[in-house]
């Protein structure tokens, strides 16, 4: 199945990868400034946004990889937010030729013991999945993921990609055939892409956590910490997070 994708420039592939709590619509504030420089491409991955999520075994990297395929990009950047960072992560290290540079915004990473912080909120997240209450799952996510910073507009639109996303996940969920997403722990010691990874002085401690432990583990990575970052710096200052992210490819 391809994923649904935008397509934007010329030059050097650059691909974008929303958080899990987004869609690609997140990206729009980079959009024109990276399609200036670069030949952008942004994507749904399954369950989110226009990509739906039928009852079959895939994994993430794999659908980045054939959308990578369909579109004859060799090698790619990827930046990747959040859930979108673990992907990112993830097509690294099981396709290290397809990935030249990566950009990783408060990435998702499966090597660290959660903080209680973050099983608070997963026990929340859990206890409002099972009620059915979509709209206790919406506010519950976007008072957690973005930050001070973010305006009116960025609340908005990240509440209606928060509910689609739900909408979508519930209803797979309901199903009495499940789609098997394969699991791929990821080694970070073991990608050699130069790396930036960002860390928001505002997001949730084990994310801060995250960010450290990949800023030193992998070999060509640098951290960025900002302190006045949610979860989402993308959303929450946006042309600043755009200047950031393209020093990071270009640098």
């Amino acid at each position: 199945m391809l994923l649904a994708h935008d397509e934007a420039g010329t030059g050097d592939p650059v691909l974008l990868l929303h958080s899990g709590v987004a869609d690609r619509r997140m990206w729009q504030p980079q959009w024109e400034p990276l399609a200036e420089r670069f030949r952008a491409v942004r994507c749904d991955l399954r369950g989110w946004g226009d990509t739906p999520i039928p009852a079959e075994r895939f994994s993430n990297g794999g659908d980045v990889i054939a959308l990578l395929d369909h579109l004859d990009v060799e090698r790619a950047a990827i930046v990747g937010s959040s859930f979108g960072g673990r992907v990112a992560l993830e097509v690294a290290a099981t396709y290290p030729d397809r990935v030249g540079r990566l950009v990783l915004l408060c990435p998702g990473f499966r090597g660290l013991e959660p903080t209680a912080a973050a099983d608070a909120f997963d026990e929340r997240e859990d206890a409002l999945a099972e009620a059915g209450d979509i709209d206790g799952l919406v506010d519950h996510n976007v008072a957690t993921w973005l930050g001070p910073e973010a305006d009116t507009s960025a609340r908005d639109l990240l509440r209606e990609m928060q509910r689609h996303a739900f909408e979508v996940q519930l209803a797979a969920d309901a199903r009495p055939e499940q789609p098997e997403l394969e699991r791929v722990d990821v080694d970070p010691a073991q990608i050699g892409s130069p790396t930036v990874v960002v860390s928001g002085g505002r997001d949730m401690d084990h994310f801060q956590a995250i960010a450290a432990h990949l800023a030193t583990t992998i070999p060509h990575a640098r951290l960025i910490e900002l302190d006045w970052a949610g979860h989402l710096p993308s959303m929450e200052r946006p042309e600043e997070t755009t200047g950031l992210i393209i020093d990071a490819l270009i640098g």
